[in-house]
């Protein structure tokens, strides 16, 4: 157990120098990438026109 500032400073800079500085090197090709956010198609460009009159469209009517 570390009590004093010095000795916590110590056991992190411990922490992440072994954390950061690995000596193999990963190939990114094999690597599984984790996100919280989920995969969406993407839009065809149709879509993307038809999307842009509807605005176009709505904001003719709310406009004051």
């Amino acid at each position: 157990m570390v009590a004093d500032s010095h000795g916590t400073l110590a056991r992190w800079r411990n922490y992440f120098s072994q954390l950061l500085n690995v000596n193999g090197v990963n190939d990114v090709r094999q690597t599984e990438i984790h996100t919280a956010e989920p995969l969406v198609p993407e839009s065809s460009s149709s879509d993307v026109e038809l999307t842009i009159e509807k605005l176009k469209t709505n904001s003719q009517i709310t406009r004051y």
